[in-house]
């Protein structure tokens, strides 16, 4: 059954009977008509050198291509500022086609992952890249191998991890699963339930993220991998800013505190816990 999209692209509101003219294409000055493009992405705050530069198509693109582009998006519910914001960052968006190249990625968030017209804004400004990205060949592969790992259900993708949907598959997700699998000696079951609890995981580097904290965890913490387990979130947390200075100041002081303790208060609170561990060590001398 087809479905038909609830997005649409409205008469742009013309800001003055010049640019009325402009628009609606009643000159034929090209200079005149490439002027009033430039003031328009300034008006976005797009930066149109960098625009250009990334996106050469902009240049010979007629300015009613690029309002089609924001009245799209502006019909999701985005704000003007988000949507320059959105623009500045990926150009290629200015010369899309509305109805072929973005449309579609509006129904399947909305259809397929049920993304509701509330929180569908947050999801595109969360991860604008999703505009850019194909359905067929990255959006939905990526969400087929999610369900796979136990993302449905109550676990189903929301807008707070659309994210996870821009991922390759076989060059990005697969590796860090196969990466938490082997340094930790965790079976396929065991990290998908941990990724499904901190989907955030999927989206650190193993090289700069999951790595150096596997190897601190187990060389310089000896700890137990069945904590990370429980406590996914571990990736979350600064390895130079809170992990290590944490550890360092339990193992001065010979006291030991699961992961989930040591690392979820704030640094008042650990430091008034860490004060009263000792006074507590003191008292049973």
């Amino acid at each position: 059954m087809m479905i038909t999209s609830r997005f649409c692209i409205f008469p742009p509101p013309y800001i003055s009977t010049f640019r009325t003219r402009c628009f609606a294409g009643e000159t034929s000055d090209t200079g005149l008509l490439f002027r009033e493009k430039l003031i328009y992405l300034q008006d976005l705050n797009v930066d149109p050198h960098k625009a250009l530069r990334v996106n050469p198509s902009l240049r010979s693109a007629p300015i009613s291509t690029v309002h089609s582009v924001e009245n799209l998006l502006s019909s999701t519910g985005l704000t003007r500022p988000a949507i320059g914001r959105i623009l500045d960052m990926f150009p290629d968006l200015l010369t899309y086609d509305p109805e072929s190249q973005i449309s579609p990625v509006l129904d399947f968030l909305s259809n397929e992952i049920l993304i509701s017209e509330q929180e569908l804004p947050k999801s595109i400004s969360r991860c604008p890249r999703l505009l850019i990205s194909s359905v067929d060949s990255q959006l939905r592969p990526a969400l087929t191998f999610l369900k796979t790992l136990g993302f449905n259900g109550r676990d189903s993708i929301t807008s707070r991890n659309t994210v996870l949907l821009v991922s390759n598959v076989e060059r990005t997700l697969i590796p860090k699963i196969e990466f938490l699998e082997e340094s930790l000696g965790f079976s396929r079951v065991e990290v998908a339930k941990m990724v499904v609890r901190s989907p955030a995981l999927l989206t650190y580097s193993v090289e700069n993220n999951l790595a150096p904290k596997v190897e601190f965890f187990m060389e310089e913490m000896c700890g137990d991998v069945g904590e990370v387990r429980r406590f996914p979130q571990y990736f979350s947390f600064s390895l130079e800013r809170k992990i290590k200075p944490r550890h360092r100041l339990l193992k001065e002081h010979g006291i030991l505190m699961p992961l989930s303790e040591m690392l979820k208060v704030s640094d008042g609170l650990f430091n008034n816990w860490l004060l009263e561990l000792r006074l507590r060590s003191y008292e049973r001398r």
